[in-house]
């Protein structure tokens, strides 16, 4: 089994963290979103992982090759044409059975269904409420027959969550090369949905296989409730440290420090964290970053951060600095030169 996994996207509606890390090392519950995905795909007897790598690619491949040990390739996205176009640069790399990936949510399903599989491909779907703010599928005796963004009406409920099985990626390649020819876009880029439909109205049997957990990890909102998702699911291990009252469910890193603080719920602390005389609730603090004196809840912190002074609510990238003496909400602050 091959992956190909698209992180060349600017991350837009993750800023201020994206400034100076790409989406996928954005962190939750104590490690980048890209290793939770990853951790999942393990399961299967992988051959080789391509990732298709744009801005700040260079620290989506130093991440990888740190922390995994599988076949991995990098493949550049010069311009940010669309899905369908990331996804074929990389031809070449990979044929036959593919999974492709896309990062910006956590997922829980049964990955073995895919060896059971007789169809050229699958989909991975969820059941949703308003399938309003979703790609859906319909289908007709388990057959995909037609994919439908955002539909107005309810034509289905079952949406696409960024997971597909082709078993022979070899003809979505195809597929792609008729799109980007016939130059079929939906709002000014090459979707992978388009270059499906093109497959499924040439006759290419695709069915759909569910996953039961589909977690938003694509803006501050999105990442926090997710942080609290895999925090519960963690359990209720609280670390002695003394002179801090710690309320479960959290994750501390052990080289953090913490004096004289309320942490949790909710919380995950990073490596080499500092946090003095603060209450953290409901909230993501980085690596490196320097609490002092707040009262955080739902807030985002980066890396090498600096925030003291006021309790608030924040969203605040790597290495900024942050010293207030009133107000309650901070948010877009890019980082320090």
């Amino acid at each position: 089994m091959n992956i190909i996994i698209p992180v060349a996207g600017l991350g837009t509606r993750l800023r201020p963290q994206t400034w100076s890390k790409p989406k996928p090392l954005v962190s939750v519950a104590g490690k980048p979103v890209l290793g939770h995905v990853l951790d999942r795909l393990l399961t299967l007897p992988i051959d080789k992982v391509v990732f298709v790598t744009g801005y700040l690619g260079d620290q989506i491949e130093d991440y990888v090759r740190q922390n995994y040990r599988f076949d991995a390739t990098f493949v550049e996205q010069k311009e940010q044409l669309g899905q369908s176009h990331a996804i074929i640069q990389a031809r070449g790399e990979v044929t036959g059975p593919t999974l492709v990936v896309f990062p910006d949510m956590l997922f829980e399903a049964n990955l073995d269904q895919i060896a059971e599989l007789t169809a050229d491909g699958a989909l991975f779907v969820k059941e949703v409420d308003d399938p309003r703010r979703f790609g859906v599928i319909e289908v007709e005796n388990g057959r995909i027959t037609r994919l439908v963004e955002k539909p107005e009406t309810m034509v289905s409920n079952l949406a696409i969550v960024g997971i597909y099985y082709f078993r022979a990626v070899e003809d979505l390649f195809d597929a792609i090369d008729y799109q980007m020819a016939h130059n079929i876009q939906t709002k000014g880029e090459y979707f992978l949905a388009d270059a499906i439909q093109h497959m499924i109205d040439q006759g290419t049997h695709f069915t759909y296989l569910p996953v039961t957990v589909w977690e938003d990890c694509g803006n501050a909102k999105a990442l926090l409730n997710t942080n609290r998702y895999l925090l519960e699911r963690l359990g209720n291990h609280v670390p002695d440290i003394p002179g801090a009252v710690i309320v479960p469910p959290v994750v501390i890193d052990p080289t953090a420090t913490i004096r004289n603080a309320v942490i949790g719920p909710y919380a995950s602390i990073g490596a080499r964290v500092t946090i003095d005389n603060s209450i953290v609730t409901d909230s993501i603090v980085d690596e490196g970053a320097e609490i002092e004196t707040v009262m955080l809840t739902r807030s985002i912190v980066g890396r090498d951060a600096f925030v003291r002074g006021y309790f608030m609510q924040v969203n605040v990238g790597d290495s900024s600095d942050i010293t207030l003496a009133g107000g309650n909400h901070i948010e877009g602050v890019q980082p320090r030169d």
